[in-house]
């Protein structure tokens, strides 16, 4: 257990440090035992060991600053916090929590089943024979939804990759300025496309191409290609660089091609 969960006096400590560290140079021991909910004599005590450790320095009357060494033991402190908080929001309550999949064949309340991703969705299917594992938490027949809960392994993905495929804007041509042919080759195979900007949808269109979406093609292209998927984005020219942005803020593998 990190010392200042399983340790009142260190977590009163570190929380007096953080105080003053927020106030600094002027630090009102009122407002400090007042915040931690401890009385004045008490802050007063903590400050003076946190001097007597070198954590911090005393620059005056009710002046006081903390040291570098403090600030060294402040992030450190805080890094296991981190670290803890991340084990029991990812470990324990993810184990705990309960989520939705597909039912890929009738399942019963309380059985083991082997989870996986199919066309970027969540399934779950009768038996443990794969890496990842949980609990039903509900009876399901086949293609609808059953809880699932007490999760174990990894799910298998493999990340999939976007082509952004950009489309002339209209003042160069617009959609008449790409090939029909172009599009629909680029796009035949895909998992998913999606479409941004008129002259992009348009160009779907004449191709015999269905966009999924025709509005925030990068956000979905990036949360799609997370799930496994491949997707076509076919964007106008001007939209291009919003969509990029996207699939690169999620760390998504893409290409860009020109019309």
């Amino acid at each position: 257990m990190v010392d200042v969960l399983d340790n009142k006096r260190a977590a009163t400590r570190f929380r007096i440090l953080v105080q003053i560290a927020e106030r600094q140079p002027a630090v009102s021991q009122g407002e400090i035992a007042a915040d931690v909910g401890v009385t004045s004599q008490a802050v007063s005590e903590y400050i003076r060991d946190l001097v007597d450790d070198g954590l911090v320095e005393k620059e005056g009357r009710s002046r006081y600053r903390v040291t570098n060494e403090g600030v060294d033991w402040l992030f450190t402190t805080a890094d296991d916090v981190r670290r803890f908080a991340d084990h029991v929001t990812g470990d324990v309550l993810d184990a705990m929590s309960e989520a939705a999949y597909i039912a890929t064949d009738d399942i019963e309340e309380g059985e083991t089943v082997t989870l996986f991703v199919r066309d970027g969705l969540l399934h779950a299917k009768a038996g443990e024979e794969g890496p990842a594992t949980g609990v039903a938490t509900t009876d399901a027949e086949a293609g609808t939804d059953v809880g699932v809960t007490s999760f174990e392994g990894v799910m298998e993905l493999e990340p999939g990759s976007v082509t952004v495929l950009q489309v002339p804007a209209v003042r160069a041509g617009g959609s008449r300025a790409i090939a029909d042919e172009f599009v629909s080759e680029t796009c035949d195979g895909a998992d998913l496309v999606v479409a941004t900007g008129v002259e992009a949808v348009v160009a779907c269109r004449q191709a015999g191409t269905d966009p999924a979406v025709n509005f925030a093609g990068g956000e979905v292209a990036a949360d799609a290609a997370e799930r496994g998927l491949e997707v076509v984005a076919v964007v106008t020219i001007d939209s291009v660089g919003r969509v990029t942005d996207a699939l690169r803020d999620a760390g998504v593998a893409y290409e860009v091609l020109e019309g």
